[in-house]
């Protein structure tokens, strides 16, 4: 087992937590804005102006950003997890007897990350139907 310092650790600590908001984030974004879009349809069925249009457009814009900022801290992010996975959150797993809780943890956001890109897939494509 490799020793990690206590600055290290913090560190990993660190970059593991916001490793797994990325992650809830980006389903997170991707399934209020498949909300979003169809309200959007519903609200461009009834004759909404042009302003809301420019406003959903917006907010879209605004979205697709932080999908993609937690999709790259998702990447960078799993490069020190992985490597120091092991000897930090494994060996610490095994020793409370969380192994099978981590399992599912991992999991589940790998789920949800194929989730939220599935989710982002589909509210492009809708945005491209509805402009």
């Amino acid at each position: 087992m490799e020793q990690i310092g206590p600055w290290f650790g913090v560190f990993l600590l660190m970059n593991n937590y916001f490793h797994d908001v990325a992650t809830a984030l980006l389903a997170a974004s991707g399934l209020v804005l498949r909300v979003m879009t169809g309200r959007y349809r519903a609200a461009m069925a009834s004759g909404a102006d042009h302003e809301a249009r420019e406003y959903f457009k917006r907010i879209f814009h605004g979205m697709r950003t932080l999908a993609r900022l937690s999709m790259a801290w998702i990447l960078v992010g799993a490069i020190p997890r992985t490597l120091f996975y092991r000897d930090f959150e494994w060996a610490n797993a095994v020793e409370h007897g969380q192994a099978a809780a981590l399992i599912l943890k991992h999991t589940a956001a790998f789920l949800f990350v194929g989730l939220g890109a599935w989710l982002w897939q589909k509210a492009s494509e809708d945005l491209k139907d509805l402009s």
